[in-house]
């Protein structure tokens, strides 16, 4: 039975939900529908599951894209009903024939739901009834056929000299063991070719077929001599490269190369910045240019230049109608040419096939249906709709001030945690020291924290962009409990009055569960105000899998109901990528998380917020 049915206009205005069920839904499943799902463009799924404390409930949904109208149902998950969808369509047909916008009143509609529900119920019913009748007529049908097999097979297997008549095909035509018996279950038999002299394959005939295994045998046979010849090449092509070699000199006068670029250590153990300076300028975070696009300065030659996004069509006549003079309303088989070049578009820019995919369909979910102005492109409505899509996905739902949470936790006298964390090799380390150099420049105190107490180096890294930025370092060294050492690291912060309190972690696949689950204790017992994952730029479709995976097991392996996930995301390597930057929009996608830092070179400077409007530009140039 359905728990709720709602209708709603895509404003929020509620117009009308079935009175006569009267249970309370346990938690805000539609709120949560239209924050996580709608609003995020995945209105193109078949169904959404709501988890609250006591309830599990299934959501589905349609829309009338032309009225404005949303019409939702929520019921147990339990329940598997199989007639909503047909039950949504029949009440959208319905409710938009006695829809009108200056009414606020369809208690009228009650009587007409009722009877439209019992309707879908029974039709239900029905196709449950004839879907469990054909399946018992399936099987003895399934029945009856082994039997009959069975008895001819007896039959076969009863006779020596009985001959096979070729009528079964089942159990092959003409197939005898070596005994002269025709086995009636399995087909047994050992083929030879039919254009075989004296034992001897001739593979030039086609009268039958040859002994794939044998044909490899006579291949590999063939092709030694060959292999000899080319090794001896090879061999000899060695040989004058090592007759040509020259040899060490050892004792050369010619002065070395100074190898060791390690910042030199005076008497006292200071140590003095070696060539670098730790003055570079003003971080790129607090400039307003942040990301240049190059279709930010393309225009097109006049105004009525079809955009880029072509659609097929079947011919020219057809074509001008079509896109110019509108039809009375749109389907899928108009917005599927556009949808599919844009769709090719988003994943030559990098982005996942998955996420292509989602976005595509969910922009096809909200035009079907939708009327089309004259004198109109297709494919300038279809882009219009994904541009503000991807705007929307891009856009942060939340305040990411981080200087303004900082000064926040300052006046409750506790230091600011965040924790870096990510795979292996994309720039933990060096990302943090921006961050901890972009704070330095807004007179915030900041301590490193080392954690990654697994990789071999990765102190003594941490060690250097400490000493360079001159900001102390917290570290235990390697084989620690890196959840431990963070706690400790924050003790410490409070006791100096550090201000943040930056924790670098250990490089490690999704897939690692010993490794995974000790950065889950490490969330779960500091508790940090941000959990930063640190993502490569160059990824494509493994930033679904990174993400969704570490999310995964941040909530499986952790032992509180209510687990942290990623809060925010820093793209790495963002200035090798070019103009492909779909990276981006697949995290974003997958894990709701906003892009809070991008990096984009080696130096300390080199740290960049996310300009959405430049980056959709380029997804869809």
């Amino acid at each position: 039975m359905l728990e709720q049915l709602l209708i709603f206009t895509r404003g929020g205005l509620i117009l009308w939900t079935c009175k006569e069920l009267g249970n309370a839904l346990k938690g805000s499943p539609i709120d949560t529908l239209i924050r996580s799902c709608l609003l995020e463009e995945r209105s193109g799924l078949v169904s959404y599951n709501y988890d609250a404390p006591g309830a599990n409930y299934s959501l589905k949904w349609t829309f009338h894209n032309e009225l404005g109208l949303v019409f939702v149902a929520v019921y147990q998950r339990i329940l598997h009903l199989l007639y909503v969808d047909d039950l949504l369509s029949m009440v959208k047909r319905e409710f938009s024939a006695v829809y009108d916008p200056c009414r606020m009143d369809y208690s009228g509609f009650d009587d007409i739901y009722r009877q439209l529900r019992l309707e879908a119920e029974a039709r239900a019913e029905e196709v449950k009834k004839s879907s469990k009748l054909g399946s018992k007529n399936d099987g003895k049908k399934q029945d009856l056929v082994r039997k009959t097999k069975y008895d001819q097979g007896g039959k076969r297997n009863g006779g020596g000299d009985s001959k096979n008549d070729g009528e079964d095909g089942d159990f092959g035509k003409g197939s005898k063991l070596e005994n002269g018996r025709v086995n009636g279950g399995s087909f047994i038999q050992e083929v030879k070719p039919k254009g075989s002299v004296n034992g001897k394959e001739n593979f030039g005939s086609n009268n039958g077929a040859f002994d794939v295994n044998k044909l490899k045998n006579l291949r590999s046979k063939g092709g030694k001599k060959n292999d000899t010849v080319v090794a001896t090449k090879v061999s000899k092509v060695e040989t004058n490269k090592k007759a040509t070699k020259k040899n060490r000199v050892w004792d050369d006068p010619s002065p070395q190369v100074k190898l060791d670029y390690t910042d030199p250590i005076s008497e006292n153990g200071d140590r003095y910045v070696n060539n670098v300076s730790v003055e570079e300028g003003e971080s790129m975070m607090d400039k307003e240019d942040i990301f240049s696009s190059d279709s930010e300065d393309e225009e097109n030659e006049h105004e009525g230049n079809e955009p880029k996004v072509e659609t097929k069509s079947k011919g020219m006549f057809s074509s001008m109608f079509q896109r110019f003079v509108g039809k009375a309303n749109l389907e899928r088989d108009d917005l599927a040419p556009a949808l599919k070049a844009l769709k090719d578009r988003l994943m030559t820019k990098n982005v996942a096939e998955e996420i292509a995919e989602k976005l595509c369909e969910s922009v096809a979910t909200s035009l079907e249906g939708k009327k089309m102005a004259s004198f109109t492109w297709i494919s300038s409505t279809v882009q219009a709709a994904m541009e503000d899509a991807l705007v929307r996905i891009l856009t942060p739902k939340r305040s990411i001030d981080i200087l303004r949470d900082v000064h926040a936790s300052k006046e409750q006298g506790k230091p600011y945690v965040v924790v870096f964390v990510g795979v292996n090799g994309v720039g933990k380390s060096t990302n943090l020291a921006k961050v901890a150099y972009w704070l330095l420049q807004h007179k915030v105190s900041v301590m490193m924290a080392a954690c990654d107490t697994f990789r071999s180096g990765a102190v003594e890294q941490l060690r250097t962009h400490a000493s360079r930025l001159k900001i102390p370092i917290f570290e235990k060294g390697y084989e620690k409990d890196p959840a431990i050492v963070a706690k400790e690291a924050i003790q410490e912060a409070a006791r100096n009055g550090s201000d943040v309190v930056l924790v670098d972690t250990a490089g490690r696949m999704q897939d690692n569960e010993p490794l995974m689950r000790a950065l889950s204790k490490l969330v779960y017992l500091n508790n940090p105000d941000l959990v930063l994952f640190v993502g490569e730029a160059l990824v494509g479709n493994d930033a679904v899998d990174q993400l969704s995976k570490f999310n995964q097991k941040l909530a499986d392996l952790s032992p509180s109901p209510n687990p942290r996930l990623i809060d925010g995301i820093l793209l790495t390597k963002f200035d090798t990528i070019d103009d492909k930057v779909g990276a981006a929009l697949s995290m974003v996608y997958i894990s709701g998380a906003p892009v809070m830092f991008v990096g984009c070179g080696q130096s300390y400077t080199d740290l960049k917020k996310l300009n959405v409007k430049s980056i959709v530009k380029t997804l869809l140039k």
